[in-house]
This record gives C-alpha cells, structure tokens and sequence, in this order.
C-alpha cells in the first residue's frame, strides 16, 4: 500500500465529524510560567547577518506533519501497556474512599522512561491552535478536548501531562465500572474544555483544584499529611516558574518533618520528558525550591461522591479556541499501481 497525503482541513477522523470553531494548545504557558521558560528563548523568526532575510526557527514552523504512530492495532505505547486494564482484565483495587488514585497510579505507569516521551513547550509564538501538551489526542464527546503535537513526537509539557493523566483516569475508572468512559459526572465537551483551561491556570485562582472543585469531581487537600499517592497538584518556586504533577511521596527529615515531594509528570529538566522527580520547600533548602504555601493539591473523590455543579457561578474561560487537529491521512494507492 503506498501512502497518499492530503490535509484533511478541520476534519479529525476518518469517519467524519463536524467542523468547530477552535481549540488551544500550549498549556502550561500561562501567566504563573508552569511552562518553564526556556533559558534559551525560541524566537518566532531571527534575521540573518548574510542575508538580510527572515528566517524562522520555532518548531511550529519547521516540524514535519506525521501520523501519530501507532501499532497495528492502532495503540500506543501506553495504549498497548495499559490495554488489559481497559478490558477489564486488569482490575484496579480500589481504595478505601473509592477515589481516582489507584487509576491515576495505574495510568502513569503505563508510560516508558526510556526518554521516547520528551518534554516541548512552546514560548514564542504560542501554539495553542495545534497543541495542548498531551502525548496523543484526547477525546471527549467524539471531539478532541486537547492535542498532540502534529509531528508524531509525543512530546508534552507538565499541565498537559496531567490534564491527559486525568482524562485516562477518568476513562480507566468509568470502563471498569461498567460505565460510559465519557461521562464525566454529567459535563459536556464544553465544561471540559472550561475545565482544562483551569486546569492550565488561564485566570486567576485557576489551578487543578479549580478544575476538580468546580465540577463536582473532587476536593482539595489541605492538609499535607491527608495526601496520597495519585493526588494533583501545582506549585511556585522561588526562581519565577512552577510545575504541575502528580504526587508520588513526600520527601521528610530525619525529625519526620515535610521537606519536598516526589512526582511524576512531564519535566523540563531531570526526566526531560515524561518521567519522576522530585523538589524540595524552599524553607528547607536555603530559601530556593517550592514555596510551601503555594501548593494546590486536589483530590478526584469517589463517583458516589460526586456533587452537582452550576455552569452559572463558575469562571468561564476563553483563553483560546478548541480548534480540531488537522490529520493527515493515508488512502490505499490506486489499483494496479
């Protein structure tokens, strides 16, 4: 079979959908710089000494448009890795609360550390319109809620990352309930879309916990001592940045006091990519790490504990547009050729 391109303009499936207007990318490059700012910055173009001509240099301008790669059975890695789990042949315990964790812990282990998942956030220019920090599509209501890179690198940045964690989770947890995968206590491809712009701290206030709290899902945690493995969270650090990630464990002194925290997510540094990590407070490293107080943690609770929302008495967003992918596609060559 020899493959034939064509862009396929504002159609995302082989099947067919509807045209609609816009959705963002970027994520994590919001005003409280979770997208840690390259140190290096990307320019949209530079011009050249020899040539006096404009010559762009951002990877929006230079990458290749690729399928995503897939399997012959149209998984991913991690769609592969957790494809028992999705056929109820893997069971999640669940824990006493009959929270997401479990879920969440079991998604992020489906994820290789070979290095095969790198870290990409774009500064300047923003890629909203093409991608949302997720390593492959994610769909919600027959519309892609946030995107992958075009390039078919399965890059992603810290609050895609999670964003697209969350969504597997969500998925994960329904299917083995014997539940639609896509019925998020109720909320429409809309509330989602609301929701992860929260999530990408778009506004003020905004954060996973905003995104958690404001539909229903969950609940925030206070109290260090009362999180668990598989809760989200965002933080500041004291050299202007931050990060949003799932946490593992916390780090503790020999006095069993709370010195920092291990996580995983999509990092920067370290991992470069999908991978662990790990951070101290700055009030027990010298004054530079995590401000401690600037720690969002949340917890998506049990499905029975799901509450009721008003779309009226919560923020809504329009930081950017839920543009669908352009895809380009493979058609069978012609007969005899």
């Amino acid at each position: 079979m020899k493959p034939v391109f064509f862009l396929a303009d504002k159609f995302w499936r082989v099947t067919g959908a509807v045209v609609i207007a816009a959705m963002f990318c970027g994520g994590c490059v919001h005003h409280n710089a979770q997208c840690a700012k390259p140190r290096v910055q990307t320019a949209d173009s530079v011009s050249s000494v020899s040539t006096n001509k404009t010559v762009r240099t951002a990877k929006r301008f230079n990458y290749t448009p690729r399928p995503y790669p897939v399997d012959e059975r149209g998984f991913s890695p991690v769609d592969k890795t957790l494809a028992a789990a999705y056929a109820r042949e893997d069971m999640v315990a669940d824990d006493d609360e009959g929270a997401l964790n479990p879920y969440v812990m079991k998604v992020i282990l489906g994820f290789p550390l070979d290095g095969s998942y790198p870290y990409h956030c774009g500064w300047e220019p923003r890629e909203y319109d093409i991608y949302n920090g997720v390593t492959q599509d994610q769909w919600y209501k027959g519309m892609v809620v946030a995107k992958a890179y075009p390039d078919g690198s399965r890059c992603s940045y810290c609050c895609g990352f999670t964003f697209e964690v969350f969504i597997r989770a969500m998925k994960l947890r329904n299917i083995q309930k014997g539940l639609d995968p896509e019925d998020f206590n109720g909320m429409t491809f809309g509330d989602l879309f609301n929701a992860l712009q929260f999530w990408y701290i778009e506004g003020k206030g905004d954060c996973e916990r905003r995104a958690i709290e404001s539909y229903g899902l969950g609940y925030a945690v206070a109290d260090f001592e009362k999180a668990r493995p598989g809760d989200f969270l965002s933080y500041d650090t004291t050299a202007p940045g931050g990060h949003s990630c799932i946490l593992v464990s916390w780090i503790r002194d020999g006095q069993n006091k709370i010195v920092g925290l291990k996580y995983f997510s999509s990092n920067l540094s370290g991992s470069k990519g999908v991978g662990y990590g790990q951070g101290r407070f700055s009030d027990a490293n010298g004054g530079r790490g995590i401000i401690r107080k600037s720690v969002r943690l949340a917890r998506v609770g049990a499905i029975k504990d799901y509450k009721p929302f008003n779309r009226v008495e919560i923020p809504q967003r329009n930081a950017y547009a839920p543009t669908q992918p352009d895809r380009i596609l493979y058609v069978p060559a012609p007969v005899g050729k």
